[in-house]
């Protein structure tokens, strides 16, 4: 394969390194995507590797789309084995749809989502008799999620927290722990920890899948965990062929659990690695780029680069006041508004700390006339319908999933009301076993169901029917049925505007037509069900929107050719919660770094003395962001 003229020196070796592992420490919009294509469409035409015997991982769905586009474009005609590049979560899905009934669990689990557990917390906290203003659901999945990720288990969880309702968290945490292996079910962290699990006590799983996959690349390395770290470890265990790309400098996921001490001592986990240094920007001009390197180095935990540019010094930064949060927000849109007649094609993103102050932007857009599209909105897959189907689609092929029937055994409305669902849910406690088992016997019951026998016999008979096509029917097909027989539309039209109920009807078409296409891509029920469980927000973003409105850290990976930095006052960005903490504030000087460097031609960034508060004190004063020092 012949490099294209304008690959640089750093890249070229990078793109040339052998065996062995590897770090290519790549700066922000120093071509580390270009790196990992190339390298991998190198390892395959020069004949060190075939293709199926590469893996390449990283964090989004986009990202890993575009990669496999851009190796399909170096590598030519489509070939009859082609690398595997994918998410970390999926590539774990990958091996425990194969080998995980060596855990004790079958082949078909489920994949709860965060809403999924949310309805499982909100449940266990009802039974343990906690109000959930006691304890937050999204607070204890938090806590649960951290230990997990330290491997810290429920029984130690005491031993490791000392927080004044550690006990009761520890309780949970084992309760959540036993009704998802009841329901057959992992949560997100569960598919990295399983997968981990397999290839620790299943020696001859590791050898298969590490002697099988003989490079691995990595994007996006800092943003990686313990878990991430410890499946790269063994599966690199014989042949050390570990080329990750990553920037400590944009390691701003902490609180998911990455570990920017992974690619810190990236030497010391893998003697005899090659440090790689991609220095050059292509995306920002000088100006932009000299004011993201001034914030960010002012931290200690950092490799070091030298960022620099042959791009143009471009505009200065502009920095605006704003006498208060609503006189910013006309200041920005009427900015965008100008840009926008002169250059309709530019791309331009509204980023700010925390989702609350997309409101006023979003308001004088809207009045402006501005279109606009917002990440953190409901995404496809999150919607109401969407969910509602796909849990339909999930109790056929995996009876034991609670959480799904709970979602649907009354949706749309079938006379089961709250007082027979926690008559199930007291069934299947006793006897220890899924809500559908319990639901299957009080159907044959009438004595003991009572009024509710009659609704719950018909809803045990579409179950039964469904189930009995699922080896047959497409998942397509299926959802079709669960439409018809369920009535779906006609709850709609009872319960929305017309306007609203054919909104939700099209995006339910449209879950439909995704399932067809998936089993015209030869892909089984799972793997469709897979991919909508390990959707993102970010997978469904408009690339083609002029104006977009998102948080800092929803933007990584992305950018603009105008960015507007809002919001940069102190308390905001860096947040509140940061500013008793050093390694707190390295990472928000990080976060507004990569915020910076989303920008190639102008950055604006915006504050006000004066925000409105929640509460009875209207407006509380504000003070410049540090950041803008």
């Amino acid at each position: 394969m012949e490099f294209p003229v304008d690959l640089n020196p750093q890249q070229r070796i990078a793109v040339d390194h052998g065996t062995g592992p590897a770090l290519v420490l790549a700066g922000a919009g120093s071509g580390k995507t270009r790196v990992i294509t190339y390298r991998i469409a190198r390892l395959i035409q020069t004949g060190a590797c075939r293709p199926e015997n590469i893996l390449a991982v990283t964090f989004t769905n986009k990202a890993a789309d575009e990669m496999r586009e851009r190796v399909h474009a170096l590598l030519g005609p489509r070939r009859s084995a082609e690398p595997h590049i994918s998410t970390f979560h999926s590539f774990c899905v990958r091996l425990l749809r194969r080998d995980i009934h060596l855990l004790g669990y079958r082949r078909d689990f489920s994949i709860y989502d965060a809403d999924d557990q949310k309805r499982l917390m909100k449940q266990l906290l009802k039974e343990a008799g906690l109000s959930e203003s006691e304890l937050a659901p999204r607070e204890a999945i938090g806590r649960i999620s951290y230990a997990k990720n330290h491997r810290i288990p429920a029984h130690q969880y005491c031993a490791h927290f000392k927080a004044a309702n550690s006990e009761e968290t520890a309780e949970l945490y084992r309760k959540y722990e036993s009704r998802l292996r009841q329901s057959n079910a992992l949560d997100f962290d569960d598919l990295l920890l399983k997968a981990v699990e397999l290839l620790e006590q299943h020696p001859d799983r590791r050898d298969h899948y590490g002697n099988w996959y003989r490079f691995i690349l990595v994007d996006e390395y800092q943003d990686t965990n313990r878990p991430q770290y410890e499946i790269l470890r063994l599966l690199t265990s014989h042949h050390k062929n570990l080329f990750v790309v990553g920037d400590e400098d944009q390691s701003i996921y902490r609180f998911r659990g990455a570990d920017i001490q992974n690619i810190l001592r990236f030497e010391k986990d893998f003697p005899g690695a090659r440090i790689i240094k991609l220095e050059q920007n292509y995306r920002s001009t000088d100006n932009i780029l000299r004011v993201a390197s001034a914030v960010v180095a002012n931290n200690q935990e950092r490799k070091g680069k030298v960022l620099w540019t042959r791009n143009p010094s471009g505009d200065v930064v502009t920095c605006h006041t704003g006498r208060s949060a609503r006189s910013e927000a006309y200041w920005v849109c009427n900015r965008i508004e100008e840009i926008l007649d002169e250059e309709p094609g530019t791309r331009i993103a509204i980023l700010y700390r925390a989702n609350f102050l997309s409101r006023n932007f979003e308001e004088v857009l809207r009045e402006l006339r501005v279109p606009y599209a917002v990440v953190g909105s409901v995404a496809f897959f999150g919607r109401m319908e969407v969910k509602d189907m796909l849990a339909y689609l999930r109790i056929i092929f995996n009876p034991e999933d609670d959480v799904a029937l709970l979602r649907i055994i009354n949706t749309p409305p079938r006379a089961i009301g709250p007082t027979t669902v926690e008559l199930l849910a007291k069934m299947a406690a006793e006897r220890g076993c899924p809500l559908s088992a319990a639901l299957a016997d009080l159907s044959r019951d009438p004595a003991r169901a009572g009024r509710a026998h009659r609704a719950l016999a018909a809803f045990q008979s579409l179950l039964d029917r469904w189930a009995s096509l699922r080896d047959t029917a497409s998942p397509a097909e299926l959802l079709r049925d669960i439409v018809r027989d369920t009535r779906y539309r006609e709850m709609l039209e009872r319960q929305e505007s017309r306007e609203e109920a054919e909104s939700r009807m099209a995006n339910v078409e449209e879950l439909v037509r995704a399932a067809l296409e998936s089993g015209q891509r030869g892909e089984t029920v799972f793997e469709f069900l897979d991919r909508a469980s390990l959707a993102s927000e970010i997978d469904s973003l408009d690339t083609a929107a002029r104006v977009v409105l998102m948080t800092v850290h929803s933007a990584k990976g992305l950018e603009f050719d105008v960015v507007f930095l809002v919001g940069l006052e102190e308390g905001l960005f860096p947040h509140a919660l940061s500013l008793d903490s050093a390694r707190d504030l390295e990472e928000e000087r990080r976060l507004c770094y990569v915020a910076i460097t989303r920008a190639r031609r102008k950055l604006f960034v915006t504050w006000t003395p004066m925000r409105r508060a929640i509460g009875p004190e209207g407006f509380v004063p504000a003070s410049p962001s540090r950041f803008l020092d």
